[in-house]
């Protein structure tokens, strides 16, 4: 399986908790500034996308030991992330995992937060996670790993969601039909280290976080 992690030029809430999202077998790749956060976990990323005007150092270094960069002009359309996610598909990637990407400015997340939305995404595993957090969409039926405690919401994404059916959470959601003017699905509990989350139709976004 090929899991590709994206680091972005973001906040990284707790070093030690992104470490535990790293696999020795991952691709790391870096959206421009993110290449700080692999560096600060003594990584070194695959390539380096994005339009650079967030990295001070001088990249020849890490060229020189095998590091693909593909720079664009500042004078662009999409953002880093969105062209780092375009650059992963080309690595035909079973699993997707977006980090740095929650928090600091609100027009950023919620665009980063967007992107997962995106069809050609549809039939892979994409998630924003932090270590605390973690951020992905539920077309038909997903699975939540934690632990007892752990927050789970549930929002409509794009308009109703309907046929919601949940498992493993402390208060159930029975074939329901979630609106997104409304906050019905807002801060449940796991009951245990799994939990599902099944639809019948619409798009759910799933907001996992963990215990500290």
């Amino acid at each position: 399986m090929v899991r590709v992690l994206i680091f972005v030029n973001g906040k990284l809430p707790d070093l030690n908790a992104a470490r535990q999202l790293v696999k020795p077998e991952d691709v790391m790749i870096a959206a421009d500034g993110g290449l700080y956060h692999i560096l600060d976990l003594g990584l070194r990323p695959h390539s380096i996308v994005g339009d650079l005007d967030s990295i001070s150092m001088d990249l020849r270094p890490l060229i020189d030991q095998g590091v693909q960069v593909i720079q664009y002009s500042n004078d662009k359309d999409e953002t880093d992330l969105e062209l780092t996610i375009r650059h992963a598909l080309m690595l035909g990637p079973d699993q997707i995992v977006i980090v740095a990407a929650l928090g600091g400015r609100l027009d950023q997340t919620l665009g980063n937060i967007g992107l997962l939305n995106d069809t050609r995404l549809a039939s892979l595993d994409v998630r924003i996670d932090d270590g605390l957090e973690e951020v992905f969409m539920c077309r038909d039926r997903v699975r939540v790993h934690g632990r007892s405690g752990d927050t789970v919401s549930l929002i409509p994404w794009q308009g109703n969601v309907h046929g919601v059916l949940t498992n493993g959470l402390k208060w159930p959601l029975k074939k329901e039909t979630l609106l997104p003017d409304k906050t019905r699905g807002i801060s449940n509990e796991m009951l245990g280290d799994e939990a599902s989350v099944e639809i019948s139709s619409g798009l759910l976004l799933v907001i996992h976080r963990r215990q500290p």
